[in-house]
């Protein structure tokens, strides 16, 4: 995949969106829109329907209603365009940080356009930890090594689900500004989250058990 700054500028619009778990709904009547380097907040409290919304977002659960338009660089579906970073990280306890991220590669097609393993390890700050099997290493660093997943096959779309989970300051900072670049080059981030993450003028959507309310960036 080439640099997004190369590519057409993204836009991503949900209207009407409703998801179904267990035969109720979770989450419904979400309306939202992004263009090229926006971002959007989805808060709430436990249990609200957060990470189901990110999850059906990424493809990983059905829409009961509405639908999602997204333009880039083809005529892919969102899910094979969008990076999805969800509570659980992902790894193999017993492969190296290395293993998991060349497996990763492969699975997302490559690292043509993205970092090699070992220079994403470097961009979240684990130069020296490569070679240790990830059952080893503690809740920030496995963290860490998730979020490498990032910068190995550059996708537009970056869906998010409490990404500074586990992360101590100086990694949360290092990952601001990785969020920060994406968004300069024309991606899009959508994160839930019960606490800051820095992404300045944010849309934020705000679920609760009656509604959705979308507020415009600040």
């Amino acid at each position: 995949m080439p640099p997004l700054s190369s590519q057409p500028p993204q836009s991503l619009s949900a209207r009407g969106l409703r998801v179904d778990r267990g035969g109720r709904a979770i989450v419904s009547n979400i309306d939202f829109e992004l263009r090229a380097g926006e971002a959007l907040v989805v808060l709430g409290r436990n249990g609200a329907g957060k990470s189901t919304l990110l999850r059906a977002l990424a493809g990983l659960l059905p829409l009961r209603g509405g639908t999602i338009q997204f333009s880039g660089a083809d005529d892919a579906p969102l899910a094979e365009q969008a990076h999805y970073i969800g509570h659980a990280d992902g790894l193999k306890a017993a492969l190296t940080g290395f293993e998991n991220l060349e497996f990763w590669a492969q699975m997302l097609g490559g690292v043509s356009g993205g970092l090699s393993p070992v220079e994403a390890l470097q961009k979240v700050g684990l130069p020296r930890i490569g070679d240790f099997p990830v059952g080893y290493l503690s809740a920030g660093q496995k963290r860490r090594v998730a979020l490498a997943r990032l910068f190995i096959a550059p996708r537009p779309v970056w869906i998010l689900d409490e990404p500074a989970t586990a992360l101590d300051i100086a990694s949360q900072e290092t990952f601001g500004k990785a969020m920060a670049d994406h968004r300069a080059n024309g991606g899009l981030i959508i994160a839930a989250t019960h606490a800051p993450l820095g992404l300045i003028d944010a849309q934020e959507l705000r679920l609760d058990a009656r509604r959705a309310t979308l507020a415009g960036a600040a």
